[in-house]
């Protein structure tokens, strides 16, 4: 991440001349989750098919446990000692999907209780609560625009998300969940670079750069154009 430095302060001291610096990249890593039963907590995350990475018990009833959701770069932590907030006070997570009805039906396949699909009366964002809260996807399925809810035993508060398309420049690195999304991305690569070969008339011999790039566009990353 790139940053301008300098100019003047609000009383007008003129500060270190106006340069660029490179930033140290802040990822969002672990998201604490208070709980009461760690072992209850661990059944629940386990049937939303959550992989545990990591089950410490230290001396003192000191306990970390580690889930990553699945396709996810972040992971959640739950245990004991790990934070002083009251269980279900965490509120608001948000998980992304790329269907959310096939989200919905796997969550209550796992026995979770879960809302109705639903979308937000202003079309971007969802207000707090149930406030503007519309029954069913957004209309046009808009990317970010339908979400649906759900807690935890202890009552910590989720939020799911379709996200079908990122705005561009949002995603800095792709990430595929499974050998499958990978084979399906090469494959609409390969379609749409059958096409492209039909306007070019001849063979691509630059292949390659053509996929990589078609494949980081199609994930979400902000690349020059195909051509």
């Amino acid at each position: 991440m790139r940053v301008r430095a300098g100019g003047a302060d609000s009383d007008g001291i003129q500060l270190e001349p106006l340069k660029e610096q490179t930033m140290v990249d802040f990822k969002l890593e672990i998201v604490v989750l208070p709980v009461s039963d760690i072992d209850r907590s661990k059944d629940f995350y386990t049937r939303l098919g959550f992989r545990e990475d990591v089950d410490y018990a230290g001396p003192d009833g000191f306990r970390v446990v580690h889930f990553t959701p699945p396709g996810s770069a972040a992971s959640i932590i739950i245990g004991s000692h790990v934070t002083d907030a009251a269980p279900g006070s965490a509120q608001g997570v948000h998980f992304v999907v790329d269907d959310i009805t096939a989200a919905r039906e796997q969550l209550l396949a796992a026995g979770v209780e879960v809302s109705e699909v639903f979308h937000d009366a202003g079309g971007v964002f969802h207000h707090e609560g149930t406030t503007g809260r519309v029954a069913g996807p957004h209309p046009s399925r808009q990317s970010y625009g339908s979400f649906l809810s759900f807690q935890d035993p202890d009552g910590n508060g989720f939020v799911l998300q379709e996200v079908t398309q990122r705005i561009p420049g949002r995603v800095g690195q792709v990430v595929y969940g499974s050998v499958a999304e990978v084979e399906q991305a090469l494959r609409d690569a390969a379609t749409a670079h059958g096409e492209y070969e039909k306007e070019l008339g001849h063979e691509d011999a630059d292949w390659p750069v053509w996929y990589a790039g078609h494949m980081a566009r199609a994930a979400g990353l902000q690349v020059p154009s195909e051509g």
